[in-house]
């Protein structure tokens, strides 16, 4: 199983959920939403190769947390992987919108003088403005957009940008996610479950539940589920 989307710092008991991944040989993006949570939550990936941790600076929080922009940038050599960070465009978020751009503009210029990074992209309500930012900035490295719920014209573009996409199992329930997936490059696809912010079965989603999004997939695209898991292992490899 892969989740490449999963705030594992934030359950009640990361350090048993954590545990729980090691011993289902999960494969597990760790995204943070602020620098200084970075050292804290890779200890929970001590025990576990498969355990990955990002490192980010969420849009939701950015005008609170630009002065940590200088640790984002010193802590940037220690990891591949950036998340989750991003622009987000609903309405109780739009009024700190210079802040959010000023940011994200920040963090991708950081990563393009790194070499590029993995990174693990918000884009609620904002898509074109987040692929407009990553244009500017194509040396970033490879950008995943999580839960993408744009629409079919900033998808193509998407695509032709070479984004990628982390799926959970909510979007595949419902029928425009259903609908963006099936336009997804198959071999630009993860799985992931947004834990604990998403629900499944009116629960927290944990890592595990992304063997459902990988069966859920398997029915978008009209393929065996093992074909699907194969699938979804040789394009972590790819990005690995």
């Amino acid at each position: 199983m892969i989740d490449f989307h999963c705030h594992l710092d934030l359950y009640p008991d990361p350090y048993s959920i954590a545990a729980e991944c090691a011993a289902q040989n999960i494969y597990v993006l760790s995204v943070t939403n602020t620098p200084s949570a970075w050292t804290g939550s890779s200890r929970l990936g001590h025990d576990s190769h498969r355990i990955w941790t990002a490192l980010g600076l969420h849009p939701q929080i950015a005008h609170e947390r630009k002065g940590e922009l200088p640790l984002f940038e010193n802590l940037l050599s220690k990891t591949r992987y950036v998340g989750e960070v991003g622009l987000d465009g609903m309405p109780e978020f739009r009024r700190y919108w210079p802040d959010q751009t000023m940011v994200f503009a920040r963090i991708l210029e950081a990563c393009a003088r790194a070499g590029g990074r993995i990174l693990s992209i918000h884009s609620r309500r904002a898509a074109t403005q987040v692929l407009d930012a990553l244009e500017a900035q194509p040396d970033a490295g490879v950008p995943i957009l999580h839960w993408f719920s744009g629409n079919y014209r900033e998808l193509q573009r998407a695509v032709a940008l070479g984004c990628w996409f982390s799926v959970c199992l909510s979007m595949l329930n419902g029928t425009k996610g259903r609908g963006l997936v099936g336009k997804m490059p198959q071999d630009r696809v993860l799985t992931e479950s947004d834990g604990p912010f998403a629900q499944v079965d009116g629960r927290a989603a944990l890592p595990s539940d992304t063997d459902r999004a990988a069966i859920a997939l398997a029915e978008v695209w009209d393929k065996p589920a093992d074909e699907v898991r194969e699938q979804l292992f040789r394009n972590m490899r790819h990005l690995w």
